[in-house]
């Protein structure tokens, strides 16, 4: 199968196409045929091997144990491993994977779930990874209610036009901050309030909020705390910036160490994708009140160029690699 790899850590350029065996489920798994993959911010930590705390948490010291890059992923199963019992060959499924800007990727039954029957496979390659991640952040750590308010730092991303649309799902007031180039797209995707960070600072404390979500952010602790109600919640989703070793999850640990001396509830989050949230999201999509921002789609020899572009900060809502018809 045609793939896209590397095989040592580096800047995009890394990345070429190169023939691989075609992989086999195991229990528990499928065999998707890929038709779309999303590109999201892990693919370049990924492939840059930074920070280095990556490479020890498994994913090569010296260079990558799996060498096919990409989580999000939507197709149809070509196979089934043993034990597999929610799917069948030929199902349209979504979710995430290991190696997904490949024409066949490995998956386990448990990350992935049904297309939405609203959806193409390409804006259904844009979900599964950063909208669960909105999803837990707001549900499942911040505890969201109806009513309440919301900052969310970082919505003209991935993560953050999701974070948007679900917030206002839930009954929330949202405020959206983001560059003056991408104001449009946010307030279009239902925020109530759109801020731009060059020229108004949101954190300066003149705005008090229930639940903020810093969102591959690197303001600090401080400042971040200035935003929120005297029984208020900051989820810090990723990180940028401090340093090669762990960087931006400095933050989170600080902020882990600092929660229970204080009235605020400061939370960490890593990304994730589970079967039942899929399932949630998938409830959002096709009722029409969460839907995925595609900014691009690319073919899949030119998964260097999305991931520079994300990287460089070019990206509305999510990138897209089409891999093969649908």
């Amino acid at each position: 199968m045609k793939a896209i790899v590397h095989d040592v850590y580096g800047p995009p350029d890394v990345l070429r196409p190169a023939e691989r065996e075609q992989p086999v489920p195991g229990r528990g798994e499928v065999l998707v045929r890929v038709h779309a993959a999303g590109v999201d911010p892990g693919v370049w930590h990924l492939t840059a091997g930074m920070p280095y705390l990556i490479r020890a948490a498994g994913f090569g010291l010296r260079r990558p144990n799996n060498q096919v890059r990409g989580i999000d992923v939507a197709g149809r199963v070509a196979a089934v491993g043993p034990g597999v019992t929610r799917l069948r060959v030929g199902d349209e499924v979504y979710g995430g994977c290991a190696g997904a800007f490949a024409e066949y990727a490995r998956a386990k039954e448990d990350q992935l779930a049904p297309k939405p029957s609203t959806l193409g496979f390409e804006e259904a390659a844009a979900v599964p990874v950063s909208a669960c991640t909105a999803l837990k952040a707001l549900r499942d750590v911040g505890r969201l209610s109806a009513g309440q308010s919301v900052l969310v730092l970082g919505a003209s991303g991935g993560v953050g036009t999701f974070a948007v649309q679900l917030a206002k799902a839930l009954g929330a007031r949202v405020t959206g901050v983001c560059s003056p180039g991408k104001a449009d797209l946010v307030r279009s995707i239902g925020a109530d309030e759109v801020l731009d960070y060059t020229s108004q600072d949101p954190t300066d404390g003149t705005r008090r909020h229930d639940l903020v979500l810093d969102i591959a952010g690197n303001r600090s602790l401080t400042a971040l705390r200035r935003s929120l109600t005297p029984r208020g919640t900051l989820v810090i989703v990723g990180g940028e910036g401090g340093g090669r070793w762990i960087g931006g999850n400095d933050r989170q640990l600080r902020a882990l160490l600092l929660s229970p001396f204080t009235g605020h509830r400061l939370r960490a989050l890593a990304a994730g994708v589970r079967h039942e949230d899929l399932l949630a999201l998938t409830g959002f999509i096709e009722a029409g009140s969460v839907n995925p921002v595609v900014d691009r789609v690319h073919p899949l020899d030119e998964v260097p160029e999305a991931v520079r572009r994300l990287r460089a900060g070019q990206v509305r809502g999510k990138t897209v690699v089409t891999v093969g018809a649908g």
